[in-house]
Parts: structure tokens; sequence; C-alpha cells
């Protein structure tokens, strides 16, 4: 089953061709351009930016050669649940469903959530995990949520939301920081190497209620860090270990309250090599492989080539 995915997310638009006979992917991915001293877009420049960059990197994805999907897989909405939505959405749905007709095939739609979660299972060869239940974590500029993910007939998973953050995303957190020492958009790559160089260490006890979070007192602490005359390295380094705090014991807490299922980490935020290093050692925590943390289609083109088997 030969499978097009494509994603359009609020920060990158992203094509995948996943095969799921032999199980080789190709994918092509840009962000979208946000201007210095910024932290975020428009919805209506966001729609604006993929409307240019989506045919441009699905030819350059073709490396040459034509093909026909047997599917195409296109994410739709933030998240599985009703009422989410986003306009950024609308061009790639707009160009899966033009393409579908154009060449007589099926049109499948998945949430960018499922296809974050996809992506880091086929990337780290666990795709086995989907016939049985898994926690899952989706930590990202847009979401900071914890999911029950389970074996669906139609959608591939079913996903019921059992945490969050109660006020800010961990990326926001990221990016907001990032902003305020000078970093570029979207900051996680340059706050990792920037925390890396720092030898301080925190006690952090951040605020938990019912396995969700509160993320919003780390942008005023790290402004007064900063204040104060911090060095950028220890305000980094502060801000991930906050939300390392944070998402620790939501892990705690919810292995505690669904003992035994494997716990799976996809969104940008869950690429940074701190967070990766300690959970992996303590969870045995299943991570998205080769840069797949981020935003990308390949996930969605998984999903896309299983349902598209099935019918």
């Amino acid at each position: 089953m030969l499978s097009f995915g494509i994603d359009t997310s609020n920060y990158t638009t992203s094509v995948a061709w996943y095969d799921s006979d032999s199980g080789e992917y190709i994918q092509n991915r840009r962000l979208l351009s946000v201007r210095k001293g910024e932290t975020g877009l428009r919805q209506s420049d966001a729609v604006f930016k993929h409307t240019i960059q989506l045919p441009e990197i699905m030819l350059e994805v073709e490396d040459g050669k034509r093909k026909v999907p047997d599917v195409i897989a296109v994410s739709v909405s933030p998240r599985d649940a009703e009422g989410s939505y986003m306009p950024c959405f609308a061009v790639g749905k707009c160009v899966a469903q033009t393409a579908g007709a154009l060449f007589g095939v099926p049109v499948l739609q998945f949430s960018h959530q499922a296809g974050h979660i996809a992506a880091a299972l086929v990337s780290a060869g666990r795709l086995d995990l989907l016939d049985s239940e898994f926690i899952a974590f989706h930590v990202s500029g847009g979401t900071t949520e914890a999911v029950l993910a389970e074996p669906d007939s139609e959608k591939i998973m079913k996903i019921t939301l059992i945490a969050s953050s109660l006020d800010l995303h961990a990326g926001q957190a990221v990016d907001r920081v990032g902003n305020m020492l000078g970093l570029s958009f979207p900051a996680g790559k340059e706050m990792d190497a920037l925390s890396r160089k720092s030898d301080k260490e925190f006690k952090i006890h951040p605020f938990i209620k019912d396995n969700s979070c509160s993320l919003s007192g780390i942008e005023n602490k790290c402004r007064e860090m900063i204040n104060n005359g911090t060095s950028p390295e220890d305000t980094a380094k502060f801000c991930i270990c906050y939300i390392m705090a944070a998402l620790e014991k939501m892990t705690d807490g919810l292995r505690s309250e669904y003992p035994g299922l494997p716990v799976v980490y996809s969104g940008g935020v869950m690429s940074n090599s701190l967070i990766r290093e300690r959970f992996a050692k303590k969870y045995g925590a299943v991570f998205a492989e080769n840069g797949f943390s981020s935003d990308n289609a390949l996930g969605t083109a998984v999903l896309g080539a299983i349902a598209g088997g099935k019918k």
C-alpha cells in the first residue's frame, strides 16, 4: 500500500510517501518563516505561507519520479476532538481532496496529534503498539497533553485525553524564554544547546492537579532570572528542567493510574536531549527517532496506509 501524507500545521508544511509493504519512506518539510523577535504566526499568515510552500515541497519530494498513491492521507484538525479546528489545516485538506478527485484514490482524514504519535511509533520501530493500549504524550508549542491510545478499526487509534497543561503549553514556554534570550524561532534546538552548557542544579516542584500540570510560572521566573543577571545557559536549563519536572510528575501519576502500559513521547519539545536521556532511562519510554519529534507528515501517511489496507 503506497500512501501519500500531507500535514499543514501551524509552523511546518510537510509531505511524505510511505510504502507499507517495504516500510520505506521519503519525506519533505519546510518551516513557515517567522519574523525575528516574534513567537508565532497569525492563522491567516500561516494559511498563505502553506499555500505557497505545499506545491513546492510536493514537487521536491517526487525526486523526478511521478507516482500515483493508493491512498492520500491528510491531517485536518489539531486533535481528535469535536470542535478541534485550525484554518491552516484547510490548505492540506483542499490539496488532498483535489488530488484524490484527480487520481480517483481515497482520501483519509486524521488529526495532527494522531500523526505525531504514529510518526513516533514508526520511526522507533514500534508500530506493534497500535494493536494494544498505550499512553502517549504530545508536547509541542500548541499542545501539552497525555492521551490514552486504543486500537480503532477506522481511525487506527482511538485517542482519549487523560491529562494536559492547565495553561501554557511547554513549547510556548520554550519559545517565549528563547525570545527573551534573543534566540531564533522556534527556539527548541538553541535552548537545548544552551542548557547543556549549564551545570546548575534546580529543585523544582511543579503544580499538578489530577495528573495535569501548570506551566504558566516559567515565563515570569525566567524573566526575573534574566533581569537579575542569571546567565543564558542557566536560564535555559531552568526552563527545560521545569518542563521536565512537570512531565515527570504527570508520567508518574498516569503510570500509577494505568499500570503496565507503555509510554510514548512525541512532539517537538520531546526532542530535547535532557528530557529524552532522563525519561528513556527512568521509563524505558518510546521516543520519535530520526528527527520525527517535530511536525511531519510521515505519521499521517502511515495511518493512511494502515487504514487503506483494511478497506
